[in-house]
């Protein structure tokens, strides 16, 4: 039916409580409306696609004739963190969660690391990467021992300072340290290389060069069989890192949303037939996690103004597909994502019938349209929309 799908997950933008928030303690939750009734901002272009129609959202209306197919997707893995979602996405069913280090890593495993770093570990706790760099800098820079920490996702993060352990170095270290965390004593879903720069304490900033290093899916996803069926699958920004190059043809990396939009143009540019898979970041790691809630409003007002561009540019046969992966409330307590509902929008130039299509149970419903849509064999709980893409 559409020759490509170009699907971007806006990280972290989701749309209310889901039904089992209470269990992942987020009752309450609502990243897109707390974050928009904390700045006056609108979002027009979103609002035709019938984001406004899903939920009630601040100064985002219910516009009659939408120019989208919209609902909300439940998750169903035990996770709420990026990998599970994207993993979730892509088809997979996430049964046992990624393990995570609320008191710091164990000793064991903070021993190996030090013994095949030969560098010691310093902080070894839950930590905002900004507040880390300004109480422990200072220390690594003196010493060169490497800041390692954690936070709410079952994420093993190493931050060092570019002039005292080179990007290149660090990124070695980091992959060592990939290979002693996939045991399944440890388990850490991501190891994520955390580069930064500056003088001193208040004037440290964490550069652009952050890697993630994840473990591999478990089982084969949709990506994996349109890349065996010869389909192109494009990766954009941290979707390589995700699905550590499983299922994924061509890649290219992106610095912040923007670029991350210049790139997605770039790819849509191209000539080919498959997916194009694309991530904005910002939400997440530079407005949620840090309770930035004005900052989140102006990233949904910045993607909302290139989002034009983004439709001008899909060919007659092309499929927009728009969701997120999770909820990261940037005025709920602490600093974890949140399990929430996530916006679905979906949209061609092809003449459609746009209107709001059921509820999805499922974030591997994207998956089944996905593969129904390039007629590859590939199986899911997920159930295919395509039919009702009338």
């Amino acid at each position: 039916m559409f020759n490509r799908i170009h699907l971007v997950v806006l990280d972290s933008v989701g749309i209310g409580e889901a039904k089992d928030a209470e269990e992942f303690g987020d009752i309450g939750a609502h990243t897109l409306k707390h974050a928009l009734q904390s700045k006056d901002v609108k979002l027009p272009n979103l609002e035709k696609l019938g984001l406004g129609c899903i939920d009630d959202l601040p100064n985002v209306n219910c516009v009659k004739e939408n120019k989208a197919f919209y609902t909300k997707m439940s998750e169903i893995s035990r996770g709420k963190d990026t990998m599970t979602g994207h993993w979730e996405i892509a088809g997979l069913n996430i049964k046992t969660p990624f393990k995570t280090y609320p008191n710091g890593f164990p000793e064991e495993l903070i021993r190996q690391i030090e013994d095949k770093t030969n560098r010691k570990v310093v902080c070894n706790l839950p930590y905002s990467g900004t507040d880390v760099i300004d109480d422990y800098g200072e220390e690594h820079m003196e010493s060169g021992n490497i800041i390692v920490y954690t936070s709410a996702d079952p994420v093993l993060q190493i931050a060092a300072h570019e002039d005292i352990i080179p990007v290149d170095e660090l990124y070695d270290i980091c992959e060592t340290v990939r290979e002693i965390t996939l045991a399944e004593e440890f388990l850490v879903g991501r190891v994520i290389a955390r580069p930064f720069i500056g003088e001193g304490k208040g004037k440290f900033t964490r550069t652009e060069n952050r890697h993630d290093y994840a473990l591999s899916p478990f089982e084969p996803t949709v990506l994996d069989a349109l890349k065996e069926n010869d389909y192109t699958v494009y990766a954009v920004g941290k979707i390589n890192d995700i699905f550590n190059s499983q299922g994924i043809t061509d890649m290219v990396r992106t610095k912040n949303n923007m670029d991350g939009v210049d790139k997605l143009l770039d790819v849509m540019d191209k000539d080919f037939k498959g997916l194009s898979f694309t991530n904005l970041v910002d939400f997440d790691a530079v407005y949620g996690h840090r309770r930035d809630s004005e900052g989140y409003a102006d990233a949904l007002k910045e993607f909302d103004d290139r989002l034009p561009e983004i439709l001008d540019k899909l060919d007659d046969d092309d499929l927009l597909i728009i969701t997120a992966d999770h909820g990261n409330d940037p005025t709920f307590k602490g600093t974890d994502h949140t399990r929430e509902y996530v916006p679905l929008l979906v949209t061609s130039k092809k003449d459609l019938d746009f209107k709001e299509i059921k509820a999805r149970d499922s974030y591997s419903d994207v998956a089944a349209t996905i593969a129904e849509n390039f007629d590859v064999s590939f199986k899911t709980h997920g159930e295919s929309f395509l039919g009702e893409l009338k």
